[in-house]
This record gives structure tokens, C-alpha cells and sequence, in this order.
């Protein structure tokens, strides 16, 4: 079902982060060993984005069911927070990279959590061709009407795709 691009690039990410892990734990420069303020408003921080994304990775998890696994020819996905945005739950997945850098109060690993962003937008990018290749015009047409990782506001799409 998915096609070979999507894997090679998901194969990519994941040796770019390895050579991210390799780079950046041999590079020394000035980078505070914590943020200014105690660690309780790290974990403050860490709390509201967990509950944030978290709520969005787990409705998109839900919403999607069994889809979240495996793919099937028929389904109806484009209900609940899919009527309003295409990647939920890698919108949601995504924060918990400064999830865990605030709870380990370390401002290296916030702005090394930036490497990541680019990783997920095109691992999402090829989860779209896929998509397009197993539904066609029917996805072509609820991507009008919905946000790709950001939430579109408006109409409600209602294209139940079968």
C-alpha cells in the first residue's frame, strides 16, 4: 500500500538523526547548561505543551482507529479532528520533543528539538503522496478543505471517503 518513497524517506530520517547525534555530541560551544529559571517552570512548561499535544497525538490516534496501524482500501477517516487537519497525530508527537527537553530543564535540547520539525514535515509530505496514490480524488478534495499539521478553521469537511 505505501509506496517505496515514503520508506526510503523515512529510512532517511532516520539516519539524519544519527548523523544530528553523532554532530552535535562532538561540537562544543557556548550553550547554557540550563534555562535562567528553576526547573519547576520547565516542568510547568513541559506540562501545558504534554497536555496540548498530547490531546491532539491521542484524538488523532482515536479518531483514526485502526488506521493508526494499519492502512485499509476502505475506511472513513475524515471525521472528528480529521475534518479539520490532515496529521494530527504527528502534530501532536512532534511537541514532545520539548516536552522532554523542559523537563530536563536543558536549552541545548529545545533548539536541538528544531532538527526534528523539518523530519516530521517531510515524513508527513510522503504520508500525503501515499494517500493521494491509495484514495486519488477523493483525499485531493478533503486536502481543500483541511490543514496539513495546523488546524484549518471554517467548514467542516464531511467527505467520508469509502
Amino acid at each position: 500500500m505505501y509506496s517505496i518513497q515514503g520508506s526510503l524517506l523515512s529510512l532517511f530520517g532516520n539516519f539524519l538523526h544519527q548523523l544530528c547525534s553523532l554532530l552535535f555530541s562532538s561540537i562544543t560551544f557556548a550553550n547554557p547548561q540550563t534555562f535562567p529559571w528553576s526547573w519547576w517552570n520547565s516542568a510547568l512548561a513541559a506540562l501545558v505543551i504534554a497536555v496540548l499535544g498530547g490531546y491532539i497525538w491521542f484524538k488523532g490516534m482515536k479518531d483514526a482507529g485502526e488506521e493508526t496501524m494499519v492502512v485499509k482500501k476502505e475506511h472513513t477517516l475524515y471525521t472528528g479532528i480529521y475534518t479539520k487537519m490532515r496529521h494530527p497525530q504527528a502534530s501532536g508527537e512532534v511537541t514532545y520533543w520539548w516536552v522532554i527537553a523542559f523537563l530536563l530543564n536543558s536549552p541545548f535540547l529545545v533548539l536541538f528539538s528544531f532538527v526534528w520539525k523539518p523530519i516530521f514535515y517531510v515524513m508527513c509530505l510522503a504520508e500525503e503522496k501515499d494517500l493521494v496514490i491509495c484514495y486519488g480524488e477523493k483525499y485531493l478534495e478533503c486536502r481543500k478543505n483541511t490543514g496539513f499539521i495546523i488546524p484549518k478553521r471554517g467548514k467542516e469537511t464531511k467527505g467520508e471517503m469509502k
